[in-house]
């Protein structure tokens, strides 16, 4: 994966969309780089404020796929996620979201309660700072609908005077959106779905992933003797229309043995290539895990090798400057030496009052 830094992130949460496929793509970049989950995050809540309010939800999608799914590799976003959606759901609170993002928002709140995946106090505050403008909104929304309907032509304020008379409840003429439902259901399904994304799961041990490529080597597809058998099964056997030469009883029943025989063969090699097409799908999610996870030790390994060079950088340049030190030191061993008279004695106090 490329390496990470705020401009790529950046540009990565700009191209973002609702669609299942970015929000996975990003998700598990940001997976990988948990490392910086702390920089993601403030990095991830400033865009989100700047964002057009129709694309906050988008945002907080992508902020649910990476809390789900990134458990098994630590608590890293669930902790730095923690921190920040208070100030979050204040923000969004204070908005005038249309009816699908607040739908969508609730239901994501429903489901983090529902799983654990936040303290259950903590999301009914986080409900409550969504919610806590919303009311006010849809009246607002009622009566700029009635000043519509009211000021539509000259006769609206006897309109208005009946309607308050007989006390009418005004009905909206404007259609739901058939879109907007089927939309709202892909999104709910979307947040409902157990893991958006297919993360890499615990990667198999070396040895059994090499005991499954080797039972493969003898899978239904490498059974050339079989193969061969079917190959050259007679045609009368999977030929209707061959039936018409049947001259007897005898030569019927002999055809009917070798049907049979046919049919058991072929059921017993089908059965065989069945279980080898899961086997095989079994090795490729297994290989799939297994290379995520080196690609993941490959990552840790580079970032190790980086700081241990700027370790060893550091060190050699303490080597440099402590050489540089020793070379200004006096060396001690070319002093005269005391015990033979070769330096005069220093003065007493007595001598120095005399």
């Amino acid at each position: 994966m490329a390496g990470f830094n705020e401009e790529a992130l950046k540009k990565k949460l700009d191209d973002l969309n609702m669609s299942q496929q970015s929000i996975q793509t990003v998700s598990l970049w940001l997976i990988h780089h948990k490392k910086h989950a702390h920089t993601v995050v403030n990095v991830w809540y400033r865009e989100l404020v700047t964002a057009s309010d129709s694309r906050k939800l988008t945002f907080m999608y992508l902020a649910n796929d990476v809390i789900q799914n990134s458990k098994k590799k630590g608590p890293e976003y669930n902790k730095e996620y923690g921190n920040k959606l208070g100030k979050v759901f204040d923000h969004l609170g204070g908005l005038r979201l249309d009816e699908k993002s607040i739908k969508g928002l609730n239901r994501l709140l429903t489901v983090w309660e529902e799983r654990n995946v936040f303290d259950s106090d903590q999301v009914k505050h986080y409900k409550k700072e969504l919610n806590k403008g919303q009311g006010k909104t849809k009246e607002t929304k009622k009566d700029e609908g009635r000043k519509r309907e009211h000021s539509g032509n000259s006769t609206s304020l006897t309109k208005k005077h009946r309607r308050e008379s007989k006390s009418e409840p005004i009905k909206s003429t404007t259609p739901e959106p058939r879109a907007r439902k089927d939309s709202e259901g892909e999104i709910g399904q979307f947040i409902v779905s157990p893991h958006v994304s297919s993360p890499p799961s615990d990667p198999p041990e070396p040895e059994q992933l090499i005991e499954a490529l080797q039972e493969l080597e003898s899978a239904a597809t490498s059974d050339a003797v079989v193969r061969e058998k079917i190959a050259n099964l007679p045609a009368e056997v999977s030929d209707v229309n061959l039936l018409n030469k049947l001259q007897d009883l005898a030569a019927g029943r002999a055809l009917c043995q070798k049907v049979e025989e046919a049919l058991s063969m072929l059921e017993a090699y089908n059965k065989r290539l069945a279980e080898e097409m899961e086997a095989r799908k079994a090795v490729a999610r297994m290989l799939h895990d297994y290379i995520a996870y080196q690609k993941d030790l490959l990552a840790q390994a580079e970032e190790t090798l980086e700081e241990h060079r700027q370790k060893q950088m550091k060190v050699k340049k303490v080597r440099e400057e402590l050489r540089a030190h020793l070379q200004n030191l006096p060396d001690i061993s070319k002093l005269p030496n005391i015990k033979t008279g070769g330096l005069a004695p220093l003065p007493s106090a007595g001598d120095l009052f005399t």
